[in-house]
């Protein structure tokens, strides 16, 4: 196994189990105890987990954006309701837009039963997803690829999504709170989502409910622009409160 292998490894087991042994990783593994430790100093200076005496933590994953292959295996169960209840808010014909996000990466697998949909996406994941759909526009933002996120950003992506105006934006965030809205982590991912809202006729924010009351350190966008939150269950009347003042449309399963 490569080191890049067994530090994903590692994060899937730390987004389990919240905490890891430097023993244990090295007898699962099969590798040294000072290899381990070296993984472990990699992903600390990643700000991806907290060292501590003889393991590591996992840290706040609200200031911290996991690897795609990790992050698309966290709430996977979550993120499929979500994506069903946004497929049926798309219409065959649709010029739409899907961010780098996890949740949207299920979203284009639950939506390609949708006829001559247009797609312009910054992930990609989701490019590699719909190239084989048929009948289907599909269009990369271009840019710069974020290592380990499968996501193009920079300002070559700025450019190109000036040059759009979309139907529907679709994206999530690392967290949404009461005082702040909504929060990102990587300054690079939070450009571009404020971008998707100043295109998108119509925005929506696919968030599952592990978010609220979480925060990032990087606010994005205006709530008075957000047309729909989807989500996986129904907010705490704080946030539905929140809503129904910015005029935002909650959808969850009922």
């Amino acid at each position: 196994m490569l080191g890049l292998e067994r530090r994903n490894e590692i994060l899937k087991k730390l987004q389990e189990e919240k905490k890891v042994v430097v023993g244990d990783l090295s007898k699962l593994y099969s590798v040294s105890e000072e290899t381990i430790r070296r993984d472990l100093d990699k992903l600390d200076k990643e700000g991806l987990c907290i060292k501590s005496y003889g393991g590591a933590l996992l840290s706040d994953a609200t200031y911290n954006d996991m690897p795609t292959n990790v992050r698309k295996k966290s709430n996977a169960k979550v993120k499929k309701i979500i994506a069903n209840l946004v497929a049926e808010l798309i219409e065959d014909g649709d010029y739409i837009m899907l961010d780098a996000s996890s949740t949207s990466g299920f979203i284009a697998k639950a939506i390609q039963y949708k006829e001559n949909l247009t797609v312009l996406t910054n992930s990609v994941e989701i490019l590699l997803e719909l190239a084989d759909v048929s009948g289907w526009n599909i269009i990369s933002t271009g840019g710069k690829l974020q290592e380990g996120y499968l996501a193009l950003t920079g300002p070559r992506t700025l450019e190109t999504l000036d040059k759009y105006k979309i139907k529907k934006s679709i994206l999530s965030c690392k967290g949404f709170s009461i005082d702040d809205g909504m929060m990102e982590s990587n300054e690079d991912f939070a450009c571009i989502k404020e971008k998707m809202i100043t295109i998108g006729k119509q925005v929506i924010l696919a968030i599952d409910s592990s978010k609220f009351d979480k925060a990032g350190f990087i606010k994005y966008g205006s709530l008075d622009m957000i047309d729909i939150v989807v989500t996986d269950k129904k907010p705490d009347v704080r946030f539905m409160d929140l809503f129904s003042e910015h005029k935002i449309e909650c959808i969850y399963p009922k």
